[in-house]
């Protein structure tokens, strides 16, 4: 019986509620929790702010429990903790490890990732801590390394490294010995008495040190009610030596049963194959160490105009720190003097450094150019770009896409399943078949060691690691391996206009001179327009500065409310405004001015005549500006199958025109940003499959609502935004990538599990020797644990070129 499956008794927990003021806040939450079904008896302590429950674990959960508290009106606090475990080698020390910690009063959850060696536990504070959960995976026996946060990545590598030098040294071990008793075997028939006795004093020692580790893990399985994959290898080799041992001293069996080669063969490939495994699975979190290494450890901060060397631990916000040539930017910030190139392409994917100067905003762990800047601190520690980064990418690696599920539920099969296969080849090859004594125990052995579910346990948390780890290298943030699944699926990807499509701010997109050259027109609406706070008005004196116009003075100035502007210019009257303004100042429109006017107009363009003493002289267009990306998105979506909408609440003409320029057909305009959800549903019902593009604040609903909400983070405050995915740069051609990306993910999962159950469909019925009667083919028990060895190997390695690659959106790009 697996851990976690005995009878279920009524338990007793205390939950720690929050929000509870006086004696009728505690009668409430009492009530909502008695009402709850399978809640037997629950009190609510007011003055130390808990409620003590007994309920029973097979009608109700404790996030059910925590639901009535919230729908009572109040909290319940939740701890949260990522665990470092080492020793785990396949699906079953992944269900081993999580029975363990679920087992203990107040956790609520725990998730284990064998490829990132973390445990993902929620949990009741006021009831378990992290001692009790480091002291159930000790017990299980497996290596606590920490939790998350805590600066173990030192004792994390000596761990590793030290656990790879114990499998590689008693691989040699077992290499050598090996090789003696093969070449005592062929010298046996020499010394026909002597020669198992003498095999067995070769053999006892290596076997011992090889199969030490494996009969302890053995051990702490069945201790903890678990079968695993030690279980069965301890049954497969020592069989194989226990058979030599009596055959040795003629108890039951004769000297034909000597296994002594083949079991310290067997132990030898086994820990070869861990050895092989452990080594490629370390690299597969390679992309989550390197980003936990550009976290600076000191800074140096400005007091008092003296240079003092502080920890990281130490800067706190409005800090000023001085960032040299060439060093790590130590935290996020803006710069306050100072020019340079900051490279962040460690954080955002972008290779090009980008120029940062006063006001300029900065992220910690960025390497500074050549410049000297000194930046004010804004974010520190745990609050900085990076820190959410590492953490959204380490929550994203420990999550299990919907696939896994066939592999979780064949490995709840599997072991019991193979038991009864390796029983049944023996059974039927010696008592059926007739076969030799030898023969059948060889099959037995075989089958217990060629069928491995290791590779079923590494095929999703290898490539899921992988996969959001070069995600986060390209500036693409995947939260969690569903949304990687559901990316795989998509249909429609529907757009946000302002600030996803269009950079978000109005910019002068034509200037046309009538009766003026460019230059006059440009710096004469730029110089009433200086006295005015409207957008488009910031567009033209903006655009003015940038071309290093000279502004001239204006009086005079008057707003005609939704018209335009009038003021007084070198003692000329001069207008600027629309269509009404111009009728207003009795000024014709005709001509030039009236064609070009009507064409901008037609395009979306916001459209402004520039009239003086009762003539036009000039016409000025001001748009909010595509991205320069946004084309190319759409194209490279459109060539994988995708359509894509337009979800806006502009007038349906503009819409229209930056529809038509960036290649979507279809357009929903005059959507107020609470309805958006409500088309997002729409285009759901439809039976379509559909992501949302929007920037992560306004578009919060539609994210929601969207089978795969992608917000644009433009390299900032990454941790609210709302969507599954989160692009770190403001690059639309992100947005194909990430798809890109996920779909390459989840069919190497798909592949993964394809070869890990392929593995075993084809070996363990040949180490059953179904081939042996008509091809004479039989497979020998050390060479199954070298085919086991190879399976687990592959499935990594499978996952591990993932590491580079490089989607086809941002290759073209």
């Amino acid at each position: 019986m697996e851990a976690g499956e005995k009878k279920e008794e009524k338990r007793t927990e205390t939950l720690k509620v929050t929000g509870m003021h006086c004696a009728t806040c505690a009668v409430t939450v009492e009530k909502a929790l008695q009402e709850t079904k399978g809640v037997s008896s629950a009190s609510v302590n007011l003055g130390a702010e808990q409620a003590s429950v007994e309920y029973d674990p097979s009608l109700v959960s404790p996030a059910e429990i925590e639901q009535a508290v919230a729908g009572a009106g109040y909290g319940v606090v939740t701890g949260r903790a990522t665990l470092k475990v080492g020793g785990m080698m396949c699906a079953t020390c992944v269900k081993t490890v999580e029975a363990a910690l679920q087992a203990l009063p107040g956790v609520h959850t725990a998730m284990v990732n064998l490829g990132a060696e973390r445990a993902y536990v929620t949990y009741n504070p006021s009831v378990v801590g992290v001692p009790e959960m480091r002291a159930a995976i000790e017990g299980a026996g497996y290596q606590y390394l920490g939790t998350e946060g805590e600066e173990t990545g030192e004792i994390e590598r000596k761990a590793r490294e030290a656990d790879l030098k114990d499998r590689l040294r008693r691989t040699v071990v077992g290499a050598v010995a090996s090789a003696a008793l093969m070449a005592l075997m062929f010298i046996a028939p020499a010394l026909p008495v002597a020669m198992p006795y003498v095999l067995l004093i070769v053999a006892t020692p290596p076997f011992l040190y090889l199969s030490w580790p494996i009969f302890l893990a053995a051990w702490r399985a069945l201790k903890n009610r678990t079968l695993n994959m030690d279980v069965m290898y301890s049954m497969g080799i020592g069989v194989a030596f226990g058979a030599s041992v009596l055959g040795t001293f003629g108890i039951v069996l004769t000297t034909d049963f000597l296994f002594y080669e083949t079991a310290v063969m067997l132990a030898t490939f086994l820990t070869l194959g861990r050895y092989l495994e452990a080594r490629a699975k370390g690299r597969t979190g390679e992309a989550i160490a390197a980003l936990v290494r550009l976290r600076p450890k000191t800074a140096t901060v400005l007091v008092d105009g003296e240079r003092v060397e502080r920890p990281i631990d130490e800067v706190k916000p409005g800090d000023v720190v001085l960032v040299l040539p060439g060093a790590q930017v130590p935290v996020d910030g803006e710069v306050r003097r100072g020019e340079s190139y900051v490279d962040e392409s460690m954080v955002t994917g972008e290779p090009v450094p980008v120029g940062k100067g006063p006001g300029g905003s900065v992220v910690g762990g960025t390497v500074n150019g050549d410049g000297v800047l000194e930046v004010t601190a804004t974010r520190v520690g745990r609050d900085t770009v990076l820190a959410q980064i590492i953490r959204l990418v380490e929550e994203a690696q420990g999550t299990r896409p919907p696939v896994q599920r066939i592999a979780d539920t064949a490995v709840t099969y599997f072991i019991p399943t193979v038991l009864a296969i390796a029983a049944a080849s023996f059974l039927i090859w010696y008592f059926v078949l007739d076969a030799p004594l030898i023969f059948a125990l060889s099959t037995l052995i075989a089958v217990l060691v060629v069928a491995c579910p290791c590779a079923l346990g590494l095929a999703t948390p290898t490539a899921i690691t992988v996969g959001v780890g070069r995600g986060a290298e390209l500036g693409i943030l995947i939260k969690s391996g569903e949304a990687l699944e559901v990316a795989e699926g998509l249909d429609v990807v529907a757009f946000d206009k302002t600030g996803t499509l269009t950079r978000g701010t109005p910019a002068v997109t034509d200037v046309v001179g009538v009766g003026e050259d460019e230059a006059g027109v440009l710096g004469l609406a730029a110089g009433i327009e200086q006295n005015s706070q409207h957008p488009v008005a910031a567009a033209i004196v903006r655009r003015a500065k940038e071309e290093g116009l000279a502004l001239p003075e204006s009086t005079g100035f008057e707003t005609v409310r939704g018209k335009g502007i009038v003021a007084a210019v070198g003692g000329r009257r001069v207008a600027l405004g629309n269509r009404a303004l111009l009728e207003d100042e009795g000024v014709v429109l005709a001509g030039r001015a009236a064609e070009e006017g009507e064409r901008y107009e037609a395009e979306g363009k916001t459209v402004s005549y520039l009239a003086a003493d009762g003539e036009v002289v000039g016409v000025v267009a001001v748009a909010d500006t595509l991205k320069p990306t946004a084309a190319r998105a759409v194209e490279a979506l459109r060539e994988m199958g995708l359509s894509a909408v337009m979800v806006t609440g502009d007038n349906p003409r503009t819409a229209r025109a930056i529809a038509d320029q960036v290649g979507i057909d279809r357009v929903l305009a005059e959507v107020l940003p609470d309805e958006k959800a409500a088309e997002v549903r729409a285009l759901q019902e439809r039976g379509g499959h559909v992501a949302f593009v929007g920037d992560g604040i306004n578009d919060a609903p539609a994210l929601a609502q969207a089978d795969l909400g992608i917000a644009i983070g433009g390299g900032t405050d990454v941790a609210i935004e709302s969507g599954d995915v989160v692009l770190v740069r403001d690059d639309l051609t992100d947005v194909p990538a990430a798809v890109q990306l996920a779909r390459k993910t989840i069919g190497r999962v798909k592949l993964n599990l394809f070869w890990a159950f392929a593995y075993n469909a084809a070996l363990i019925p040949v180490a059953a020797g179904v081939l042996y009667p008509s091809f004479g083919i039989v497979f020998r028990p050390e060479f199954a644990g070298l085919a086991m060895a190879a399976s687990s190997v592959t499935v990594v390695t499978l996952s591990l070129l993932l590491k580079g690659y490089i989607p086809e959106a941002k290759r073209e790009a």
